[in-house]
């Protein structure tokens, strides 16, 4: 390993001076130099893109050769937020407008029956003391750049729109106190909330707007001190028995070795009966969004893949999910693809690596997964699944920072992606936004969570 990659890798120089004194350990950097340490390595970062995003996109994306560059490829998006009159772009027969405006890093939506809208105002939890190596102020200074460095608002937001005009009118918060709260799901009266660390039941009756119940733990989630993939989704079972809790890894490619990630990378059955749980599928690298297929009614998710391949490597992808089945992470990618950077497999474990369905394109941040059931939007948004795309920071160019619709027929994705909603970057480079959770509200409208614009919005059907 070359000197830079290992200053990145371990947070040190690990190597005396010509006196033979032990050189200042590289994490006092940021300290002394800030943002000209970060120019510089931002400056020197990575390749280019040879491909198109629509190469690595649909159900045989185009997978080249791996690209190792001295230090990964870092294109940031600077977070910007929303200029005054200025909106998303909305797809051909339909608007968009503001449901709701001035939330604190919205990041998830749930859709009550009765019509409420919950949102997870949210962020990492904090960092633990001593993680100050140059690797983890790096990610963090990335991640500010991003707009995704601010303190989690730790609570679920309720939303009301009681006069039907589109745009929220009431709001209240429902739960506060809460550890970086995710994923939502309503089992009769009975919600559960997933933190970062474990999923959690409350006491609640249809239209209540506060609940000040502490709740209690259903299930630990694989959380800990170092908790790289925070995200947990809870999707329902469509009987209402089992609760689905989508788990994402817990680094890049395993670099920390696989006994850190037990659980992770992975989508859990959980018995609401009797809180027993088991691992549904693995391999997973950080699946997100979950969503139930119209007709046949099999689990699908959205899946962010492996990154510093390079820009074109390696694709995001949609998946249905099977149960007991492996998809690869961190051993291999897109089915039997090696990634020689991953610890070696267990014997028969790749012979039997699942390729995903359609891919996403790579470095997407394919985050928001809806099905198009109870929608009212018109064709082509009528059959198959919303994805909310976040957006890169490991391509040149850009890549994602949009809404994309994949159409389905007989139960599968069999076209293009049509985009919903876009304009999420400015003519600069910098975001007005970043699109992550999508939900279909009660009207057939599709709500989009902007955790960059601090917005929710709402694409409906031109009138």
């Amino acid at each position: 390993m070359m000197a830079i990659e290992r200053i990145i890798a371990d947070g040190s120089a690990g190597a005396p001076s010509r006196r033979g004194v032990p050189r200042r350990p590289v994490r006092a950097w940021p300290r002394r130099c800030g943002g000209l340490l970060a120019a510089l390595l931002l400056a020197a970062c990575g390749d280019t893109a040879r491909l198109t995003v629509a190469d690595g996109t649909g159900p045989r994306p185009v997978l080249p050769p791996p690209v190792s560059t001295l230090v990964p490829t870092v294109n940031i998006a600077p977070a910007r937020g929303w200029p005054d009159g200025v909106l998303p772009r909305a797809a051909q027969g339909t608007r968009v407008v503001a449901f709701a405006r001035g939330l604190d890093h919205p990041r998830w939506l749930h859709v009550l029956p009765n019509g409420d809208v919950l949102v997870a105002e949210s962020n990492a939890p904090p960092k633990p003391a001593g993680s100050a190596g140059l690797k983890d102020w790096v990610a963090g200074f990335v991640m500010k750049r991003a707009g995704a460095g601010v303190p989690s608002a730790n609570r679920i937001t309720l939303l009301r729109d009681t006069d039907g005009d589109g745009v929220a009118d009431a709001r209240s918060v429902l739960l506060s106190g809460l550890y970086s709260p995710f994923g939502m799901a309503l089992v009769g009266e009975r919600p559960f909330v997933a933190n970062a660390d474990a999923v959690r039941a409350y006491p609640y009756r249809s239209g209540d707007t506060v609940i000040s119940a502490p709740g209690e733990k259903l299930v630990d989630l694989p959380g800990g001190p170092i908790n790289h993939h925070w995200t947990k989704n809870l999707l329902v079972s469509p009987d209402g028995r089992k609760l689905y809790a989508s788990v994402g890894s817990n680094s890049n490619i395993a670099e920390r070795g696989m006994t850190v990630e037990q659980g992770r990378a992975a989508i859990w059955e959980i018995d609401l009966s009797n809180g027993t749980r088991r691992i549904f599928a693995s391999g997973l690298r950080n699946p997100v969004g979950m969503a139930w297929s119209q007709g046949d009614g099999r689990l699908w998710t959205v899946v962010n893949e492996r990154d510093e391949l390079g820009s074109d490597l390696v694709p995001d992808y949609l998946t249905s999910v099977q149960d007991g089945g492996f998809y690869g992470w961190p051993y291999s990618y897109f089915g039997a693809n090696l990634d020689s950077r991953a610890p070696p497999a267990e014997p028969g474990l790749l012979a039997r690596t699942l390729v995903p369905d359609y891919g996403l394109g790579p470095h997407t941040a394919s985050l928001g997964l809806a099905s198009a059931v109870g929608s009212s939007l018109p064709a082509p948004f009528t059959e198959g699944m919303f994805i909310g795309q976040h957006g890169s920071w490991n391509r040149r160019p850009h890549s994602g920072y949009k809404v994309i619709f994949v159409p389905f027929a007989a139960g599968r994705p069999m076209a293009a992606p049509v985009d919903v909603l876009t304009g999420f970057l400015g003519p600069d480079g910098q975001a007005y936004g970043r699109p992550v959770g999508v939900a279909i509200d009660a009207q057939g409208a599709l709500l989009v969570a902007d955790d960059v614009g601090n917005v929710i919005w709402r694409v409906s059907r031109q009138l």
